[in-house]
């Protein structure tokens, strides 16, 4: 699990902006790996973008495995806040590009590692950008040797049984203002299976002035247990959600706006005891009427 930081440029005007992105990544083999990135890269004229990415990596070992070189390559899934072409206010556009990037990684004798990684992003329908970012990272499994693990423990158990959670924390439209209010939610999980987990909720996003939005939530979630105890999870979910608006009246230019939106999640939860937990949940809520919003969640979980 890596946090990365450092500066990005423009293709085209050439702006700069700060970066950060939070990495999962996970080994599949001596030379390849695969990961997850929560990618945000900053607020460029005209642009806040973000999103998420899925790569591939081969990666070489050298200097006694203390130094892993590697190149990575996947799609990018963005959400850019941006100029309305409508006239005024803003717009929330989505789509997809593809993300490279060469990273070097320097292991320590201890879990730890320290990295420096550069990203080539190229995104239809929206700005390129090239970003150098610097890194620190924890191995989440003990490390028998230096270097980068080679293979994942295998897990015997399904990740979850049944738990009932309860949230609450912020929810922050995806608007230039960024507007703020409380949030709630109440959340069922079932696993299905070692790696698999769905979930039904119900989702009160508060009234942060553009939106006021109350609804359904279903995903399908991939999970894994970390640390040796098996005490954090982390995981990541996708489904719809169904909700009612009491403010849905979108401006001229805005389109309909509909009752279905999505939502996608990356959870992590810690485990207090036999049948406690506590876990955080970023949520992104897409939607097709230019009301986007990140709901960030803290909740204290219940298992049986």
């Amino acid at each position: 699990l890596s946090l990365f930081a450092g500066g990005l440029k423009e293709s085209g005007t050439r702006d700069n902006s700060p970066v950060w992105a939070l990495e999962y990544q996970h080994p599949l083999h001596e030379n390849v790996g695969a990961s997850f990135s929560w990618l945000n890269e900053g607020h460029v004229p005209g642009h806040h973008r973000d999103g998420q990415s899925i790569q591939i990596w081969g990666r070489t070992n050298v200097l006694d495995r203390r130094l892993s070189l590697a190149v990575g390559v996947g799609p990018y899934r963005y959400f850019d806040t941006t100029v309305s072409l409508a006239g005024g206010g803003y717009a929330n556009d989505h789509g997809w590009g593809t993300v490279g990037s060469l990273a070097a990684a320097y292991y320590t004798g201890s879990r730890w590692l320290y990295q420096v990684r550069f990203n080539r992003i190229v995104a239809h329908g929206s700005f390129n950008s090239s970003a150098l970012m610097f890194g620190i990272g924890y191995q989440l499994e003990p490390v028998a040797e230096r270097g980068p693990q080679a293979s994942a423990p295998r897990q015997l158990e399904k990740t979850t049984t049944d738990e009932i959670t309860l949230f609450l924390g912020r929810t922050i439209v995806n608007s230039y203002e960024s507007e703020r209010d409380s949030a709630r939610a109440l959340e069922y999980r079932h696993g299905l299976a070692r790696y698999l987990d769905v979930t039904l909720g119900v989702l009160n996003e508060g009234d942060p002035r553009l939106v006021r939005r109350t609804g359904i939530t279903a995903q399908i979630w991939g999970v894994r247990e970390v640390l040796a105890s098996d005490r954090l999870v982390l995981g990541i979910g996708f489904g719809p959600y169904l909700s009612i608006d009491r403010y849905r009246t979108p401006v001229s230019g805005e389109g309909r706006g509909s009752n279905l939106s999505w939502i996608f999640t990356a959870t992590g939860a810690f485990r207090l005891s036999r049948h406690w937990d506590a876990r955080v949940s970023w949520n992104r809520i897409n939607t097709n009427y230019n009301r986007d919003t990140d709901v960030i969640l803290f909740g204290a979980g219940y298992r049986y």
